[in-house]
């Protein structure tokens, strides 16, 4: 397929901002109809204030889920994931903080507990990356940034959620595709991914006698506020999948309503691919 410029060039500083983006994402389809299969399910998600979390956000709502949105500094796109929220008739509490805290993610579990009284769903989604064409040019504080954001928090926020999670609740982890087949520019960021998915596969063998699921998302290239605020060039971005193009939010949301749902109820320790038909094995 011929390569086309399916985004016009556009930088900002990260954390990016969705609002701040051309064209900004899709986040939900028009004619998505929920079905209530997650009806008074309360979830917790990370980085829900915008692209794939937001996207989660507002699916898991259209089933008829409570939501509780964590997020860094993106006030503004948190506040209009959270009136897109309450058009749907459900409740939406914002948290803004610094996961990396472990005492700032018991925070946010006893928020959403003190306000709903529970706690059925957690989405681990939020994720920072920095570029290097070398391994030489990634310090420490770099590699100490991405890992305690990366992948710190899954722990920390995981750990207070069990507290309150019961048989049949989910978590859903979020990796990337540079986790299974690698990025040259992505070491560190990748390195992180791959962990996601060990500690997905290992933690879901740990709670599987109580029937708490624990399976995760790998997404492709998902036109997000993590791609201008990370990358030079957006221009092509997505274009070498075998779809050529880029995925929305919206293309990548059902994913999390299907493993929250009953209807994955024999799922866990796995992940789905929606990455634009790259042949990767899970």
């Amino acid at each position: 397929m011929m390569k086309h410029k399916e985004f016009p060039e556009q930088e900002q500083p990260q954390p990016g901002k969705a609002h701040n983006m051309t064209p900004e994402p899709v986040l939900i389809r028009d004619n998505y109809k929920g079905s209530g299969k997650l009806e008074d399910k309360v979830a917790l998600i990370t980085g829900g204030d915008s692209g794939i979390g937001a996207s989660a956000a507002l699916h898991f709502a259209k089933e008829g889920a409570n939501i509780v949105i964590v997020y860094l500094e993106e006030t503004k796109d948190a506040e209009a994931i959270q009136a897109e929220v309450e058009k749907m008739g459900r409740k939406c509490l914002l948290i803004k903080t610094d996961l990396t805290q472990e005492e700032y993610c018991n925070h946010c579990v006893q928020a959403c507990i003190e306000v709903y009284g529970q706690l059925n769903i957690v989405v681990n989604n939020a994720a920072m990356q920095f570029p290097k064409d070398s391994l030489l040019d990634i310090s420490k504080n770099q590699l100490h940034k991405t890992f305690e954001t990366n992948i710190y928090p899954y722990f920390y926020l995981t750990k207070a959620a069990l507290n309150y999670l019961t048989a049949g609740d989910t978590i859903i982890n979020t990796s990337s595709v540079t986790a299974y087949r690698g990025s040259e520019h992505l070491v560190d960021y990748a390195s992180t991914k791959g962990a996601i998915v060990g500690f997905t596969r290992s933690l879901s063998a740990q709670l599987a006698p109580k029937n708490i699921r624990v399976n995760g998302v790998a997404p492709g290239p998902i036109w997000t506020p993590l791609i201008p605020s990370s990358f030079d060039d957006v221009s092509d971005f997505g274009q070498d999948t075998p779809l050529a193009r880029a995925g929305q939010p919206s293309e990548v949301g059902p994913a999390y309503v299907f493993l929250a749902s009953e209807d994955s109820s024999y799922i866990t320790g796995q992940f789905i691919h929606v990455n634009g038909g790259e042949i990767i094995g899970g």
